[in-house]
């Protein structure tokens, strides 16, 4: 599988991305995590808007389903030990060039956050990477929670003032990192990692009842992503490790546990950006790290050789958060490039 990288845009530690459906066709949003803007693209690498020029510190954002270009985002999560005014904003576009942006629920620490659908019903749940501190930097005595709500079919009445009231569904989350949505028997599920583990977390099958919650790892966790790399119909687990950890490893279904398959030969220190699904046809795994070599890696199966191995997909660019999209008839990855401040695309050419 080989690349063709083109850069498309040049946004100071730009982090996060996501897809947005607006006016019927498809579009990518890239925002800062420092103080900077959030940028919507068309699929060609065209600027189409400036949604935002401030604040920054956005970790997350997500189309509310059904609408044009709608969407939540966080804000004002500038590192975990500065993101204590962080909160969940509501995204709406009202004309070209003019975007209203109101709070739906300030939460401290906000990092992760999805909308999950189940028997017809959509939940939002997000995740706080801690709960509070003491100190300026690296205190992380109070552990992160994990909140859900049913996501409201009007979001017309929410604001600074009136805000999402969300539950507590899991607590004492220390380092309370990572959060990937797959989807599992026709059911939205989301992977959630922390220092205890790696969760598997899906809506209740009545919108009343309990979240099922299941733990797939004990093993201190980053990220992780489910995908079936070596085609044998059973998904292995790539995880990164610990957080913002510099080991990549791939985790195999063996009875009732994953057991370590296969660990990456090399130190990817501060891995972070994340994809598994299909790339070019095959099933991959896609991880970035953003120091030491900034390399972006793809991860395969070789039947052949009956192994797993990796390829570098670029080097010395330092990716937080990829995306992988399909343009006419086309793969790609966006990548935010944060320590290169990049907003790149990269072509499978083969």
């Amino acid at each position: 599988m080989e690349f063709e990288k083109k850069v498309i845009g040049t946004i100071p530690k730009c982090y996060a991305v996501a897809p947005l459906l607006y006016h019927g066709r498809e579009h990518l949003l890239v925002s800062a995590e420092r103080k900077g803007p959030c940028v919507l693209y068309d699929l060609d690498g065209n600027v189409v808007d400036t949604v935002w020029t401030e604040p920054g510190g956005v970790m997350t954002m997500a189309q509310i389903p059904g609408t044009d270009g709608q969407f939540l985002a966080t804000q004002k999560f500038f590192s975990p030990h500065d993101a204590a005014d962080a909160k969940i904003v509501i995204v709406t576009p009202v004309r070209e060039g003019q975007w209203e942006i109101r709070t739906l629920i300030d939460m401290p620490y906000v990092h992760r956050f999805g909308i999950l659908e189940r028997g017809g019903v959509l939940y939002l749940i997000a995740c706080t990477v801690k709960s509070g501190q003491d100190e300026p930097q690296d205190d992380w005595s109070y552990p992160g929670k994990v909140y859900a709500a049913v996501l409201p079919d009007d979001f017309s009445c929410y604001n600074g003032a009136h805000q999402l009231h969300m539950d507590v569904i899991m607590d004492d989350m220390v380092k309370n990192h990572g959060y990937y949505k797959i989807t599992e028997d026709g059911v939205d599920k989301a992977i959630i990692s922390c220092e205890s583990g790696v969760y598997k977390l899906a809506p209740p099958s009545a919108s009343d009842g309990p979240w099922e919650i299941v733990r797939l790892l004990d093993t201190p966790a980053s990220d992780a992503v489910m995908v079936d790399l070596d085609g044998d119909g059973v998904e292995e687990m790539a995880v990164i490790s610990p957080f913002h950890g510099d080991n990549i490893s791939i985790y195999r279904k063996d009875g009732g546990s994953f057991k370590k398959a296969y660990t990456y030969e090399k130190k990817a220190e501060f891995s972070h950006s994340i994809y598994g699904g299909m790339l070019g046809g095959r099933p991959v795994v896609v991880i970035g790290h953003r120091e030491g070599g900034r390399n972006l890696i793809a991860f395969t199966w070789n039947k052949e050789n009956q192994a797993f191995e990796w390829q570098l997909m670029d080097t010395q660019c330092g990716s937080a958060n990829v995306l992988k999209f399909t343009n006419n008839g086309n793969d790609y990855i966006l990548s935010a490039n944060r320590e290169s401040d990049e907003v790149a695309l990269y072509k499978v050419v083969v």
